[in-house]
């Protein structure tokens, strides 16, 4: 398929912001197309070069791009700089100098997805001396060859950085649409817009498949090329893989004891809550896999896990869920997050840093068990499984520790037990659960007794004054609504001047500095993707920001490495915190 039949789609996407349009434009779309170019299509619709299970990365930021566009183009680097700084958008800049340039010298050529892709993976394999000049030379071909909107979209490929608003909601519905419209009883308005479903059963019940079979395979692709050869049937059969990673079930919090009896019933389980990072392990006979809940594949860097899984986990082929947790060599007692987060980043010293930071991890759940999922299977008895399964090795790995109760009494020494072993609170969960991967559910809960913190996404920034004035130090913080980014205040409190003391200004800058999309002064517009834990006094209405409400006193508490933008605080939470401060 010609890349510019989905360059035309990229831009009516981006000329709306309305979701129902972004979905019916794609589901139209993704029904002319060929099945061949159909997983190829997904990909580059939704921005990326590599499938989100994929590790692997290109290796190219905006300076480089900045340079291969001047290869293509022949505008000199002032000229493409002012032009940036300008627009706040590389892929805009090129645009306006490659239609300049090839209404005097380029010809035009015809690009095809499947070529678009190939060329952009290829990126990822260029290492060694002379990759930086290699790569931009690559790209500069590829605009070359561009028409010039097709060069603008292949640079905010690069860069992911597209700006067309399409989220995952929008790509399963459309879907959903495309391969099954047909089968929905649907009612219209004069003007063609969908007004009603009646049979919503129908419908619900196609969403729930496509969500389904995206939350085990983390990919559309395979999602939309089985329902358009095989239709439901085809995305049931889906399966998870031993060794790619899939979403994490997500727990809801409660107030009190009586909440989390109310919502899981009697008896529930009740297990510690580690401060910890999540931890989803794969085991293939000899091989293990590691993933945080971001999908990063964390392998290399906790190699006694590996080691313990290999020698404690008495099957072959399993999919663990698991917390793995620091502690202190010396007192044995659990210690929060931030003091193995680092661990998640190291490349070097990696066993000088086991021996330091030593984890446990503590296994909750399994998902896949002897090659075949047990999500459908009850938690009780996914439970017994783990039990036959693992081999308790204290410091090392172990079952988490629970009770099952219907005694509030027993949850209350339980809690107080929790607490004085160095973790939050406990979790809540239902015997007769399922496991849903993806998904926040009502019948796993966390019961803590301080305030919830809000995991937040950093999305500008401020270059500070005086000795701070190398760092970025000031940090406007949104939390999530529906694949948009709302604003919900500024936090410039809870880091260190120096990095030897914890979490530092320069680190911020470190990670931040990459991720800059324009200037404008002293603030700066970032790509959301550097993920902290806030805590704040409360939480107020406000109309300044995007929200609508406000955190008063937010103070920075950690780094959040093993979260992905698409884990972070929702407004709905937000609104959930704020009424029950309020009572």
């Amino acid at each position: 398929m010609q890349y510019s039949k989905l360059v035309d789609v990229y831009v009516r996407l981006e000329a709306t912001t309305k979701r129902l349009e972004h979905m019916h434009i794609i589901s139209e779309f993704l029904k002319e197309i060929d099945v061949d170019d159909l997983g190829t299509t997904i990909l580059l619709l939704e921005g990326r070069i590599f499938p989100r299970w994929d590790e692997r990365e290109i290796g190219m930021a905006s300076k480089m791009m900045l340079k291969a566009i001047n290869v293509a183009s022949g505008e000199t680097k002032k000229r493409i700089n002012s032009e940036w700084k300008k627009t706040g958008d590389l892929g805009t800049v090129s645009y306006n100098l490659i239609k300049k340039k090839r209404q005097s010298t380029l010809r035009s050529y015809e690009l095809t997805v499947k070529k678009v892709l190939k060329n952009l993976r290829d990126l990822a394999a260029i290492e060694g001396i002379g990759s930086v000049d290699k790569k931009i030379q690559l790209v500069a071909e590829l605009l070359t060859s561009a028409k010039p909107n097709e060069a603008k979209y292949i640079v905010r490929t690069i860069l992911n950085d597209m700006r067309i608003g399409v989220g995952e909601g929008s790509v399963r519905d459309a879907i959903v649409w495309a391969f099954f419209g047909k089968k929905l009883k649907v009612k219209y308005s004069k003007e063609g817009n969908i007004i009603d479903i009646e049979d919503r059963e129908k419908y619900n019940r196609y969403v729930d498949a496509v969500q389904r079979a995206y939350n085990i395979t983390n990919d559309f692709a395979p999602v939309a090329e089985a329902a358009k050869k095989h239709g439901l049937e085809g995305i049931e059969k889906l399966e998870m893989s031993i060794g790619m990673p899939l979403k994490v079930m997500l727990a809801l919090k409660v107030e009190d004891i009586d909440e989390g009896f109310e919502r899981c019933g009697k008896p529930a389980e009740f297990e510690f809550k580690y401060d910890g990072m999540r931890m989803q392990i794969h085991k293939d006979g000899m091989e293990v896999k590691i993933f945080t809940r971001k999908l990063e594949n964390v392998t290399n860097q906790f190699p006694e896990v590996v080691d313990y899984v290999k020698k404690y986990v008495d099957e072959k082929r399993v999919i663990l869920d698991s917390e793995a947790v620091g502690y202190s060599k010396k007192s044995g007692k659990y210690l929060p997050f931030q003091s193995i987060s680092q661990r998640i980043r190291r490349k070097y010293d990696i066993k000088r840093m086991s021996e330091e930071l030593p984890v446990e991890v503590n296994i909750f759940d399994i998902i896949n068990y002897r090659g075949k999922s047990v999500v459908n299977d009850a938690f009780e008895e996914r439970k017994k499984i783990i039990k036959k399964i693992i081999k308790n090795v204290p410091k090392k790995i172990k079952v988490a520790e629970s009770i099952v109760t219907a005694s509030k009494k027993e949850v209350q020494d339980f809690y107080k037990e929790a607490i004085n072993s160095g973790n939050e609170g406990l979790m809540v969960k239902k015997l007769e659960a399922p496991y849903t991967p993806g998904a926040r559910v009502g019948f796993m809960c966390k019961l803590k007794g301080t305030k919830e913190n809000l995991d937040l996404v950093v999305v500008k920034a401020e270059w500070g004054e005086g000795r701070r004035s190398k760092w970025l130090s000031s940090y406007t913080l949104a939390c999530m609504d529906k694949n948009n980014f709302l604003e919900i205040g500024k936090a410039s409190t809870g880091l260190k001047e120096k990095r030897e003391e914890g979490l530092s200004f320069a680190e911020m800058t470190d990670l931040l500095k990459p991720l800059i999309k324009k200037e404008e002064g002293k603030e700066v517009i970032l790509k959301p993707k550097v993920v902290i834990e806030v805590a704040y006094e409360e939480i107020q209405k406000s109309p300044t920001y995007s929200s609508g409400y406000a955190l008063r006193f937010p103070r920075v508490t950690q780094l959040r490495l093993d979260r992905s933008p698409e884990d972070i605080s929702t407004l709905k939470m937000v609104e959930t915190f704020y009424s029950k401060q309020k009572k």
